[in-house]
């Protein structure tokens, strides 16, 4: 009997070796798994859209500054396994060089991939410039594209200081030095440098709508006055391929570039950790988490005009002009 009993206290015992050494297998992996999540997560990237076939989505939003991380992500999705982009537009514009990085990124992408864009409410002067990057343009019909043309502003207060008293002083080396300066009336001279330096952004814009739309003098002269124009009038003037949204681009994907029918469309985003989101975009995050969605958007917009006056340079954006 107590030989029975000794051979099943060893049975009991073996199984139960047995068992712990299987959980304790499966909690490594699973410890395994969980590092290479937060890795991937910490990079920016989810698991299934790094490394499973997909459509990849990006959205170019608001102002366009040809940033870092924006850059980065279309790096990203170039050595993904996204089998094409779409990339969603949604911008007034941006700067010019800012406009200009986001297209020669997309360029090299659309390399290896196929690259279509896809216009929401408008994609304006460097807006449209990013559109340019995609192999093929969709646009609502009510959408708004063009707006070619280059800005430079710049405030002056020369009368109000007068007004009040005051007059900035300044030694300079030359004549063009810091001009415009805004403290003082703007020299014909300095307005000839500015206007050099606009004309030769448009000239180079302007060369890039030709080449990538095939236009000819006539049909490029007509949409080059900065106007904007609808989705319907773009079409028949060049500046998009055909009308549509995210449904009819995919089918484009799959009809004229092999892509695999129903792969899932995935969104690339921007990493939102709080310390990029600085303290109102940080802030608004922790509101959200808390279900304060009221506050949450209200220091989400305030952040977003904080960030509005670190534009500088040479502009690509539509505007409307009241005075017209």
């Amino acid at each position: 009997m107590s030989d029975m009993l000794s051979s099943d206290y060893q049975v009991d015992r073996r199984q139960m070796r047995r068992k712990i050494t299987f959980w304790r297998a499966a909690a490594f992996l699973v410890a395994v798994a969980a590092i290479v999540v937060f890795g991937l997560r910490s990079a920016g990237t989810d698991v299934a859209t790094s490394l499973t076939p997909h459509v990849a989505r990006l959205s170019l939003e608001g102002l366009i500054t040809g940033d870092k991380t924006t850059l980065k992500l279309i790096r990203d999705i170039g050595e993904s396994k996204a089998a094409a982009l779409l990339v969603s537009i949604e911008s007034p514009g941006g700067t010019t060089t800012g406009s200009e990085r986001v297209y020669e990124e997309l360029r090299r992408l659309a390399e290896k991939k196929p690259v279509v864009a896809v216009v929401g409410t408008m994609a304006a002067s460097g807006g449209y410039i990013a559109a340019m990057g995609a192999d093929r343009i969709f646009a609502r019909g009510n959408s708004l594209v063009g707006s070619i043309g280059v800005l430079f502003q710049y405030p002056n207060v020369a009368k109000l200081l007068d007004t009040v008293g005051v007059k900035m002083e300044s030694v300079k080396s030359s004549p063009l030095k810091a001009a415009p300066s805004g403290y003082e009336p703007t020299s014909p001279e300095a307005r000839a440098a500015l206007n050099a330096l606009v004309v030769d952004s448009y000239d180079w814009f302007k060369a890039m709508v030709k080449e990538r739309r095939a236009l000819n003098e006539a049909e490029l002269t007509a949409v080059t006055d900065g106007r904007v124009f609808t989705g319907r009038q773009g079409l028949g003037l060049k500046l998009v391929d055909a009308i549509g949204g995210e449904r009819e681009a995919i089918e484009w994907l799959e009809r004229e570039k092999g892509l695999a029918k129903k792969l899932p469309l995935r969104d690339w985003k921007k990493d939102r950790s709080l310390e990029r989101l600085g303290l109102l975009g940080a802030s608004a995050e922790i509101a959200g988490l808390f279900g304060l969605e009221a506050l949450a958007g209200t220091l989400r917009r305030a952040a977003a005009a904080g960030e509005a006056p670190l534009l500088d340079g040479l502009l690509a954006i539509w505007q409307f002009d009241p005075a017209q």
